[in-house]
């Protein structure tokens, strides 16, 4: 066995729930820790521990990745009224990632990790589509009341001088709910500057979308800005190298993305980003096969699993049995962050470990050794296929090998 691969900055790690809680550490032990000395600043953002602590955890957690400046994120619950009689919770405590993202206001990034013996499922689609989540505002941030009785549903601004500025929604005569969200003029710019950045990184096009002909001012602002910004800063770059930036409704991006070939960031505002992503996901093959990093404009990182806690594999796993929880978009979290951390910290070794992992865990899908998810849909048949644990040993004797 090689000597083991020094870190001199910590990662900041934060742990989730359920089957994916059951992983991280497997992850670790069998993929991670025989290889590098790791060091990490540890956050525990299991749902227990964010009740017990009325969330003060996943602030915390989020204020360490801007002291180390990179972190690494299990899947964590968001609880529904189902949850908090479940876990027994004092209250709905709001998304770890919705807080997290609005602390680092960044851009989030999502990429499909391709293997060619699974394609996809919309036939037109050959390359990767990056979808770039906008990770600041809109229902991640809102206000909502149930107005049990109607009445006048209101928006007020009230400005720093005690100035009020109103807007009637509409006036109701019945039960009726009421949402406000928002958005600021800054953080539009940083998604916008992060998303033009990427598309000239990557050497791709970049797609936005909004709804401007019916949310006027909201989602008009958006694309203003968009705009503005790209003829300011981006275009003659854009142009040397090749790509082009291209706004339209985003009914109709939905529908030009059916027959693109792929190869693009589709920039999405916050919830169409969250939404459009697990389609694109899904599409090209699995959840689990989808690596995710925020980037913040005031260089934080943070690389997370895209999927959720894979909550019917967890009640299996509490009775016994054996899943085949596919670990890849985990694993991907782990060495998107410790490439990073190599970057930042000038460690060649650490960058070389993540992409001999990553390459690792293609070639072992490709030669048909994978989850149940990936057997479903690969073609040729697999080889074989693998419950959770099998599937990380399988990885863990290539990557042994690899590196001894």
């Amino acid at each position: 066995m090689p000597q083991k691969i020094t870190m001199t900055t910590p990662l900041v790690e934060l742990d989730g729930d359920e089957m994916t809680r059951v992983l991280w550490p497997l992850v670790k032990e069998k993929l991670l820790l025989p290889f590098i000395d790791l060091k990490t600043e540890y956050y525990d953002l299991g749902i227990v521990e964010r009740d017990r602590t009325d969330d003060q955890v996943t602030v915390d957690a989020a204020r360490a990745i801007m002291q180390y400046g990179v972190g690494v994120k299990n899947a964590t619950i968001t609880p529904n009224a189902d949850r908090v009689k479940e876990y027994g919770l004092k209250q709905q405590w709001k998304s770890p990632n919705g807080t997290i993202r609005a602390m680092l206001d960044g851009t989030v990034f999502r990429k499909p990790i391709m293997v060619d013996n699974i394609r996809p499922a919309v036939r037109s689609w050959e390359k990767p589509i990056v979808v770039g989540r906008h990770a600041y505002g809109d229902v991640y941030k809102n206000a909502e009341i149930f107005a049990a009785h109607g009445g006048k549903l209101e928006i007020v601004v009230t400005s720093k001088d005690g100035k009020e500025t109103r807007e009637t929604v509409m006036d109701v005569d019945g039960p009726a709910i009421l949402q406000g969200v928002h958005n600021t003029v800054a953080s539009i710019e940083s998604f916008a500057r992060a998303c033009f950045e990427y598309a000239l990184d990557q050497k791709i096009d970049c797609w936005f979308a909004t709804k401007d002909t019916i949310s006027k001012i909201y989602d008009q602002r958006f694309k203003d800005i968009f705009q503005e910004i790209f003829a300011a800063e981006y275009q003659k770059r854009f142009t040397a190298t090749g790509i082009e930036f291209f706004y339209t409704l985003i009914d109709d991006v939905v529908a030009r993305m059916m027959k693109t070939s792929g190869g693009i960031l589709w920039a999405c505002k916050n919830y169409d980003g969250d939404v459009m992503s697990d389609m694109v996901a899904s599409a090209f093959g699995s959840l689990a096969m989808m690596s995710s990093v925020l980037v913040s404009p005031h260089g934080y990182f943070e690389y997370e699993a895209a999927h959720g806690t894979v909550q019917r594999h967890y009640y299996k796993h509490l009775k016994g049995e054996k899943t085949s929880t596919n670990p890849v978009a985990l694993i991907y979290a782990w060495t998107g962050a410790l490439r990073k951390r190599g970057e930042l910290d000038g460690l060649p070794d650490l960058i070389s470990f993540a992409a001999t992992l990553e390459g690792t865990i293609i070639e072992c899908i490709e030669q048909g050794y994978m989850t149940g998810d990936l057997a479903l849909i690969c073609e040729p048949k697999a080889v074989k296929v693998l419950n959770s644990m099998e599937f990380l040993d399988e990885l863990a004797t290539r990557l042994t090998a690899k590196l001894a």
